[in-house]
């Protein structure tokens, strides 16, 4: 590398982002590291969770820092708790013109979780609706204490537009990090955290790593759970292959055997046999468990039915992304959709990669059609004519909050439908005629809504149910009609079984799904 090795002990801070979408922290960053990620963001908004390198020149020298870009989304709270978790100083962006918002205490809790400290840069000071007192009114309010305010925790006004405050900024990041005293041994072998994962369509399966502690060497092997991958093709943040990475580097390891989970911890081996004796190793300690048999439950209570018999559909769900991280926060959207019994979302596949033939005939093989998700992903052309064919729908996305908008509208158009009566009309009996053979001729006046011939009728006798018959045919003043209206007496053939009498009721009912 041209890059001089770190000193021994000593190790560049890893750097966690957070705080509130629109809050100015992808500006800010982008003004760190001097490239243009804001204008390339969907919407304008972070939705991968990425790790640059920046270099800062003050008084003692120059400096290396490693900087994580979370999403602000709610729905990426596991992106954000997984940057933290590897992080050693965290950034508590807050805007100027908005102070404290529902992800920045979200934030809050999370960096209190991984015990770092933190640094808050009060953004967009730039702007005409900036009001930097009023923001840190807001802090001090939700218990952040800041220092002069009756406590220690640092703050500095930022813009990520003109770069004030920023020098200051990375200044107390140091100091922070100096403080913590962040050590590493850069002659250990490499170790670190998987931060990514993704499928490149020419590349194959793709991790991006954080080096917390050693060096990874070109002709290593990478190890993760089951994964593992050679150290042939290892980029730096900018995309360009490199040969060699020290502690606190953020690295893209190409060429793994499968992709490795996101938030698992990884090694560097010097050869291939050792890697895969650990990943046959982790395999065995991670084999599934045969349950055991379970004893036949007791018999159920009259009327209550098993939970599995309660569901009506169950509707198959398949996820793909173009990164892991993102399927969390598709599940995340997933969770807070309305729930209803009787239809059951059962998701048969989340991973990385376009969406495939294979995913359709996954999301189609249950009674019910269901349903494909993708984020950032391609559609093959066999996947959408095969979708055609078995009814699945395939919904692909760019904005996280769009897809739980899809959702929700799919689900709704398949919620089980019950059949339920309704009435449509009440007559009184006023007498009967005769009673042959399972047909009674009588005498009635409609009291409410209609009687039409056809009709399913429940004969009432008082507010108990004594039976249930078809009305054959209907006069009125000796006309054989289709339809008496409320207030008209009338004379009907039923068809019943069961034997009215004057002064029982008519309840006319259609059956209909809701």
């Amino acid at each position: 590398m041209s890059e001089q090795l770190p000193k021994t002990g000593a190790r560049p801070p890893i750097v966690a982002i957070v705080g509130h979408i629109d809050h100015g922290k992808s500006t800010l960053l982008d003004y760190i590291r001097k490239a243009n990620v804001v204008e390339g963001e969907a919407g304008g908004i972070t939705q991968h969770l990425s790790a640059y390198e920046a270099t800062h020149k003050n008084s003692t020298g120059e400096h290396r820092i490693t900087f994580l870009d979370t999403p602000g989304h709610e729905a990426f709270k596991a992106m954000r708790s997984r940057g933290l978790e590897v992080a050693d100083v965290a950034i508590l962006v807050v805007s100027s013109e908005d102070g404290v918002k529902p992800q920045t205490l979200e934030a809050l809790k999370l960096i209190a979780g991984v015990e770092i400290p933190y640094i808050v840069a009060l953004t967009k000071i730039d702007k005409e609706g900036a009001n930097i007192e009023k923001a840190k009114s807001s802090l001090l309010e939700n218990g952040v204490y800041l220092e002069g305010l009756g406590g220690d925790i640092p703050y500095i006004g930022v813009s990520g537009k003109t770069g004030e405050g920023i020098p200051e900024l990375l200044d107390l990041i140091l100091l922070a990090a100096e403080l913590e005293g962040i050590t590493s041994d850069p002659l250990a072998p490499g170790e670190g955290v998987v931060i990514e994962a993704h499928v490149d369509n020419r590349r194959g399966n793709t991790a991006t790593l954080i080096v917390l502690n050693g060096a990874v060497e070109s002709g290593e092997y990478i190890i993760s759970g089951q994964a593992l991958a050679p150290v042939r093709i290892m980029e730096n943040f900018l995309g360009k292959s490199i040969k060699e990475a020290h502690a606190g580097s953020p690295i893209r390891i190409i060429g793994f055997s499968s992709s490795p989970a996101v938030g698992a911890r990884w090694r560097a081996v010097e050869t291939k046999k050792e890697a895969e004796a650990d990943a046959l190793e982790f395999a065995q300690a991670n084999r599934p468990k045969i349950p055991e048999p379970v004893a036949p439950s007791a018999p159920l209570e009259e009327g209550v039915e098993p939970e599995e018999e309660k569901i009506h559909v169950i509707l198959p769900l398949v996820i793909k992304t173009d990164v892991a991280g993102t399927g969390e926060a598709i599940l995340h959207e997933l969770e807070k959709l309305p729930q209803d019994p009787r239809l059951e979302v059962r998701i048969v596949l989340r991973t990385v990669g376009p969406v495939s033939e294979g995913d359709v005939k996954l999301a189609g093989s249950g009674k019910t059609p269901g349903l494909v998700v993708g984020f950032n992903v391609k559609i093959t052309g066999e996947a959408r004519d095969l979708a055609e064919r078995l009814n699945v729908e395939i919904g692909t996305f760019d904005i996280i909050y769009k897809i739980a908008e899809w959702l929700k509208a799919e689900l709704d158009k398949r919620q089980p439908r019950e059949s339920q009566e309704e009435s449509t009309g009440r007559a009184k009996v006023l007498k009967v005629f005769s009673t042959t053979k399972g047909k009674i001729v009588l005498g009635g006046r409609v009291e409410e809504g209609t009687l039409a011939q056809g009709e399913e009728v429940k004969i009432m006798r008082r507010d108990l149910e004594i039976g249930r018959g078809t009305i054959v045919s209907l006069q009125s003043q000796k006309n054989v009609i289709k339809k008496v209206e409320s207030g008209k007496e009338f004379g009907a053939q039923l068809k019943t079984s069961s034997e009215p009498a004057a002064g029982d009721t008519l309840e006319a009912f259609t059956m209909v799904l809701k």
